[in-house]
């Protein structure tokens, strides 16, 4: 990574974090405050405009200034208003170089900025149509459009991956624009090393336990997976299943399946969100992964299950086999039979197991949250220079 070839400390950073108020994008931006070096890129502060959620989640520095925003702890409206008609004058008032909004939506009209791509949903219209007519259909629409105008007028795009940047730079002319393509990176917590048990240990007594981590929400599909892990117990597989994700859209329809399926609860069992600190206990404890996910950007799920060492049971769709690459098996998330395949091939076989669990761990190490803070100091620094000039 080329640094700042000055060793002037001279530029402010301020990050408008109206619209991040809870899962990825508070890890993202948590893990790159607290692995990155902003002085080295030539930021002698960082202001940090959020919610009392975000503020609290992140580490105190000494170069990090935290400016609490109370309309940012109220409805969309007051944060919407907030980053519209008040963020761009907070900006100047402290002298910002550069500002990144990093939930994706950048409308307040300071430049030089820098906004993130986040979200695939609303730019993949088969995934968008699994809400129905909703007034999450409607979010979502709206989101598309507010997000549009957000990419067209940033100074500076980042993207997660690069399925992320191919979708959705063949719906808008990006030519003209700065692009950088940052993977988030992967917390150390989670990397331990895996020991698989022999095929002999999945009994009654040692069930195959697997983990599915995600929101339940339509396109994660979570009740194909329950379908699919019925069919391989009444094939006398002994095994069962943890969700755990926070309630969404489609909650209510995971419950109903859970009772239809396994009314006493033996072999399915969804148990809500569990706290990001708590989660690690959950992967060492499970023998196989599984991400069934048709639509994602870059999903912390799948890196998460990689860097366990899990052997994982993956959907082949979105971005998904770039990021796993050879270290699973693949299925097509829309069918239990495909699934149940899938997971059949991982229980029968202990070496399989074994090469896929390596293999993930090892593909999970190329990221990490310091790669990730480094990419995006230098791209942020670069943006300043470029329309500094």
């Amino acid at each position: 990574m080329i640094k700042s070839q000055s060793k002037d400390t001279h530029l402010i950073l301020g990050i408008d974090a109206f619209n991040i108020r809870g899962g990825g994008g508070v890890t993202h931006l948590t893990e790159i405050l607290r692995a990155s070096s902003p002085t080295e890129y030539g930021f002698k502060k960082v202001i940090l405009w959020g919610g009392h959620a975000i503020l609290k989640g992140v580490d105190d520095q000494e170069w990090l200034k935290k400016v609490y925003i109370p309309m940012l702890d109220r409805g969309f409206v007051s944060r919407i208003f907030w980053h519209r008609f008040l963020s761009s004058k907070a900006a100047q008032n402290a002298n910002c170089d550069v500002i990144l909004c990093p939930g994706g939506t950048c409308l307040s009209g300071f430049s030089p900025s820098v906004t993130m791509s986040r979200n695939m949903l609303p730019f993949e219209w088969r995934e968008l149509r699994r809400f129905g007519m909703s007034v999450m259909t409607l979010k979502l629409l709206l989101l598309r459009l507010s997000q549009i105008s957000s990419f067209k007028k940033a100074n500076g795009l980042i993207f997660l991956t690069r399925y992320a940047f191919s979708s959705i730079s063949n719906q808008i002319n990006l030519e003209n624009k700065s692009i950088a393509i940052i993977p988030h990176g992967i917390s150390k917590k989670f990397f331990h090393i895996y020991k698989t048990p022999s095929k002999s240990e999945f009994s009654l007594e040692y069930p195959c336990k697997i983990l599915y981590v995600s929101t339940i929400s339509p396109y994660k599909h979570q009740c194909i997976v329950a379908e699919a892990v019925a069919m391989l117990k009444k094939e006398g597989y002994p095994l069962q299943i943890d969700f755990i994700g926070s309630s969404d859209i489609g909650t209510k329809k995971i419950n109903n399946t859970i009772k239809r399926l396994d009314s006493s609860g033996e072999f399915i069992k969804y148990h809500g969100p569990v706290p990001y600190e708590l989660l690690q206990g959950y992967y060492e404890r499970a023998d196989v992964g599984i991400f069934a996910s048709s639509c994602e950007n870059m999903p912390n799920i799948l890196l998460e299950n990689m860097a366990a060492g899990l052997p994982i049971a993956c959907s082949k769709m979105g971005p998904m086999p770039s990021i796993l690459g050879e270290a699973g098996e693949y299925f097509d998330p829309l069918k239990y039979d495909d699934i149940a395949k899938s997971l059949r091939k991982l229980i029968n076989s202990p070496n399989l197991r074994n090469k896929y669990a390596k293999l993930a761990n090892k593909t999970a190490n190329e990221y990490s949250w310091e790669k990730c803070a480094n990419q995006t100091f230098d791209f942020l620094l670069k943006i300043s220079k470029v329309n500094s000039n």
